[in-house]
């Protein structure tokens, strides 16, 4: 975590010696400071009575990374519901064309779940037509392989967003991602 704490001392017009009389530190433990070393308990006190304010003035808050785009393309998977393989091709691209890598790597496991669903879809679909002429029944036995996955597919995408707004992960994933 960073500091603050050169950027409040100039402010003041201090030097880092002047800095190191008024807090009773030593140069030394000053200079470490303001070369990033963790400020906490007593030398942050001290610190921030020396620079006149509050200890939470010196520490930057840890900053919120952004999942929009990981929402996204969380949301790009139900392409796949009109397009034969969308919900594959256009994660796929979002993950790609996203620079942050936390957005990244959620893109990834998103597409690594679906790369899986199209796999059993596939697979399903050419069991049912061997079913469906081994017993010889007229019901196009593959709708029902079509339907539940896609329904699973709708499942995962609404449970997924949730959990990337109330928490900023994913609930459904993969422990390995093949991307």
């Amino acid at each position: 975590m960073k500091n603050k704490v050169k950027f409040l001392r100039e402010e003041k017009n201090m030097t880092q010696n002047e800095l190191a009389e008024k807090s009773g530190l030593s140069l030394r433990t000053i200079q470490r400071i303001e070369a990033g070393n963790i400020l906490k308990g007593f030398t942050l006190k001290t610190i921030a009575e020396a620079l006149e304010t509050n200890p939470e003035n010196i520490i930057f808050k840890k900053e919120n990374t952004s999942i929009e785009r990981a929402k996204l393309i969380n949301l790009s998977v139900l392409s796949g519901l009109v397009i034969p393989f969308g919900s594959l091709i256009f994660p796929l691209i979002l993950t790609y064309k996203t620079a942050d890598s936390s957005n990244k790597e959620i893109g990834k496991q998103i597409v690594s779940v679906q790369i899986v669903l199209s796999l059993i879809l596939s697979l399903l679909m050419i069991i049912s037509l061997f079913l469906q002429s081994a017993i010889s029944l007229k019901f196009p036995l593959f709708l029902i392989p079509l339907v539940a996955i896609l329904c699973l597919k709708l499942v995962i995408v609404i449970v997924n967003g949730i959990s990337l707004n109330q928490k900023q992960q994913l609930a459904i994933k993969l422990k390995t991602n093949f991307l």
